[in-house]
């Protein structure tokens, strides 16, 4: 369970409590809290983490909040893959594409749901309670044990940041990203939050893995990235799965770490206590960094938490797809390229139950903008290919493995080689040479035609004895004529059922397949 959501516990904690005031005293505080959804239907792989006092990435549920969002998860993108998605559906599925959908209906853009920032003047015990609770390092290190270790891992980029000034200057010019500032500013008709002025706004960011900052300015605006939230999503992932508990200390200290010092400014509206706190932070990890201490303790990890993996590909995905989301609309119904998506935590288990890890071989056919090729890098830290043939989509995945490559780099963690390739994966010969060699292939045929999936039988059987092949879909049908029956033949298939919040089309339940090759 995540130990880090305060921003839709405080955000709902504030509106019941305000409502309640208006009819009767405030009641006491009760010792219940918020249910959180399970990361996954199950992991069939999991490993005891250790328990001396090196730093371990904390276990972090993939349904975490978007960087630009209070309350909403984005899912991963997908597509040339699935059945359109419903506009209604809960707000933990957050990453709705504008496209036309096979039914002629139309899903809300990711940022549609974006609310407008709840700043409270409270400071309950409640919330100090939550925070104690939230912080506790012996339930943190509990909550490590329920993620993947792979011991053949390797996290540190080799191009960390080491405090070297003359190194430096290089990042300097190597580093190009797109800055929040980009696509979230004043010029973008947001508004200064948390009473600052206009010329007071300008706001920087450091990162565990670079000496390049990035850019941000204390605003808000609909359908843009919220700056408080993401700046505060870094600091907590930053102190939560680099630093021991000791050394996480000053930034976790439920009374006046910088956290703490953060969200009280936010909840106060005061922007310049705001600034203080991060530029505290800032001084902190240049200090962390000097020292070599995020290099010691990632070169202890041996997986990337999941909250961790999702909030940078949100990033990455706030900054490139999202500014041109429009784009994805223009796609035709009635035909394979139906847009549709499988959200992190559904990404997360695929990797859990066919046992993902970085010596592996990844493919995902009908990758769209590559959101599932990028998590299964990152995530699993695995050899990673998409093919996808739509030129829209294939333009934005371009544009978010660059962003991701830098942003990995500015977290200071070494993702698996990633590969996008453009076609139809039925022809394109680097993706079918990378199949040949697949340890686990993803197949979103949730809308496909029956003669792409009979074709997709017959590239199968290319694949190696024991690949695992996930399909929404399965290709083995008990009414297949003599001659198509290749798929029973080679295929052996499991029937699974996935829980609700999965899929961006439907907010049910439902089922998939692992089918393994004969």
């Amino acid at each position: 369970m995540s130990i880090f959501n305060q921003k839709s516990k405080f955000k709902v904690k504030t509106e019941v409590r305000k409502v309640i005031q208006a009819v009767e005293p405030a009641p006491k505080k009760t010792a219940s809290k918020p249910v959180t959804k399970p990361t996954s239907v199950a992991s069939l792989s999991s490993l005891p983490a250790s328990t001396n006092n090196t730093p371990r990435p904390l276990s972090k549920p993939s349904n975490v909040p978007a960087s630009s969002s209070a309350t909403t998860t984005k899912p991963v993108k997908r597509l040339h893959s699935s059945s359109s998605p419903e506009s209604a559906v809960p707000k933990s599925q957050k990453r709705k594409v504008a496209i036309a959908s096979a039914n002629g209906r139309k899903s809300r853009s990711p940022a549609a749901v974006k609310q407008s920032p709840a700043f409270s003047d409270s400071d309950s015990d409640s919330e100090e309670d939550d925070w104690r609770d939230r912080l506790d390092p012996t339930r943190r290190r509990k909550r490590a044990r329920t993620e993947t270790e792979d011991p053949d891992r390797r996290l540190r980029h080799p191009a960390l940041w080491l405090g070297n000034a003359e190194a430096a200057e290089e990042e300097q010019d190597e580093m190009k990203f797109i800055h929040a500032v980009e696509v979230a500013s004043l010029q973008d008709k947001c508004v200064p939050v948390m009473g600052l002025e206009r010329y007071e706004v300008d706001v920087e960011l450091r990162y565990p893995g670079a000496n390049v900052l990035e850019k941000y300015q204390l605003v808000w605006g609909k359908d843009k990235i919220d700056a408080a939230a993401d700046i505060m999503k870094v600091v907590e992932l930053v102190a939560t799965c680099y630093l021991t508990d000791e050394q996480a200390q000053p930034f976790l200290d439920p009374n006046n770490g910088i956290y703490r010092r953060l969200e009280k400014s936010k909840n106060t509206n005061d922007g310049n206590g705001f600034k203080a706190a991060l530029e505290d932070y800032n001084k902190r990890v240049l200090a962390l960094q000097k020292a070599g201490v995020f290099a010691k303790n990632i070169d202890s990890m041996r997986f990337v938490p999941r909250e961790l993996v999702a909030f940078i590909l949100d990033q990455v995905y706030d900054r490139t797809v999202a500014p041109k989301v429009e784009l994805l609309a223009k796609y035709e119904n009635g035909s394979d390229n139906v847009y549709g998506e499988l959200l992190h935590p559904f990404i997360s288990d695929i990797f859990d139950r066919t046992r993902l890890t970085s010596d592996m071989v990844f493919v995902d056919l009908g990758s769209g903008v590559g959101n599932v090729t990028l998590q299964a890098a990152l995530e699993r830290g695995c050899e990673s290919w998409g093919c996808e043939m739509m030129e829209n989509a294939c333009n934005l995945a371009d544009a978010q493995e660059k962003e991701f490559l830098v942003r990995c780099r500015l977290w200071g963690l070494a993702p698996g080689k990633v590969r996008l390739e453009r076609g139809d994966f039925r022809k394109n010969e680097a993706t079918l040479e990378a199949l040949k060699r697949a340890d686990v292939v993803l197949v979103n045929n949730q809308a496909f035609t029956s003669q792409l999936n009979d074709h997709l039988v017959n590239m199968f059987l290319d694949l190696k004895v024991g690949c695992k092949i996930v399909s929404l879909k399965t290709f083995v049908h008990d009414n297949k004529i003599a001659e198509n029956d290749v798929a029973s033949t080679i295929l052996e298939v499991e029937h699974l059922t996935y829980p609700e919040g999965y899929v961006s089309w439907t907010a049910a339940p439902g089922t998939f397949c692992i089918s393994t090759r004969k």
